[in-house]
């Protein structure tokens, strides 16, 4: 019931998308996270549900445990000690909130609010045009790669469609079974969230993506989405590691067709991957995008 005095949530649903992306467009600040799209394509992973407001849209994950994440709609108009006379997640441990609505709450409740930073949920935030032209001796090996991909290989770069999503779907099969998603649950709930995006790709709004092709073969693919008017948040990125720089090409050639005119590149979390973190970390994000563990002492 959306009157604001009750929470009832139901499940994440593409009917609802371009309502919760106006509501998410009021956010101060919108971490990869809150995105359509990760919250639908990994709902069936997290058990991730909703409930809306008048003012606002509560999140709320079921697995591995139960516990709601921030809030989404425009934080600086809520009435916030109002919510605690009324059902609020607020009474509640809140995870993945975004720095500015932390700061907000503490702000207002003082040490009645104890924050922490959740270190493995930073996004990391990039330049765009740091990535597309990989420009200075910092990015001399990530271009150098780029260089010998399209040396070595007769590549195409074409930009995802319905039609290229089902051959990306056949590419992330393989890479599945190069992995061994079957015994990584991590990589079985990837996976899944991916295939359920190529699936209903013509379904969703702004998304977008783009493919590598040699020799008429998928060779890589990125899935991205616009969250604002100048950030892609990147969501998957997968190639054939057969092909050397296969990722360095993707990575660049994206970029280079789909993100003119944006100011900054979201590559998300790492989760707290060794190997994940070292690999966005090669990248020299500008910035990361703080999130926190908020607890209510009230």
């Amino acid at each position: 019931m959306r009157n604001g005095m009750t929470l009832e949530f139901s499940p994440i649903g593409l009917a609802d998308q371009v309502s919760y992306q106006d509501r998410l467009a009021r956010c101060p600040l919108a971490t990869s996270d809150y995105s359509f799209l990760n919250l639908w394509s990994w709902a069936p992973a997290y058990g991730l549900e909703w409930a809306w407001t008048d003012d606002l849209v509560w999140l709320r994950q079921s697995r591995p445990s139960s516990v709601f994440w921030g809030p989404v709609g425009d934080w600086q108009s809520v009435d916030w000690p109002g919510c605690f006379e009324r059902p609020s997640p607020l009474k509640s441990t809140l995870i993945r909130v975004p720095g500015p609505l932390a700061r907000l709450w503490q702000s207002i409740f003082g040490d009645r609010v104890v924050i922490s930073e959740e270190r493995d949920q930073f996004d990391y935030l990039y330049k765009a045009d740091d990535l597309i032209t990989l420009t200075g001796n910092r990015y001399h090996k990530k271009k150098n790669l780029v260089r010998q991909f399209e040396k070595l290989y007769d590549y195409q770069y074409v930009p995802m469609t319905p039609d290229m999503a089902d051959r990306a779907r056949a590419l992330q099969e393989d890479w599945c079974v190069w992995r061994d998603c079957v015994s990584d649950d991590q990589l079985a709930a990837e996976n899944q969230a991916i295939d359920r995006t190529l699936a209903n790709w013509e379904n969703l709004s702004n998304v977008l993506g783009g493919c590598l092709l040699v020799k008429g073969q998928v060779a890589a693919y990125t899935i991205a989405e616009r969250i604002s008017s100048d950030t892609l948040i990147v969501h998957f990125e997968k190639g054939d590691a057969d092909f050397k720089g296969v990722y360095q090409a993707i990575n660049q050639k994206f970029l280079e067709h789909e993100a003119q005119g944006m100011e900054w590149v979201n590559r998300e979390q790492d989760l707290g991957n060794d190997g994940l973190r070292k690999s966005k970390e090669s990248y020299h994000p500008a910035r990361f995008l703080k999130k926190y563990r908020v607890m209510f002492r009230l």
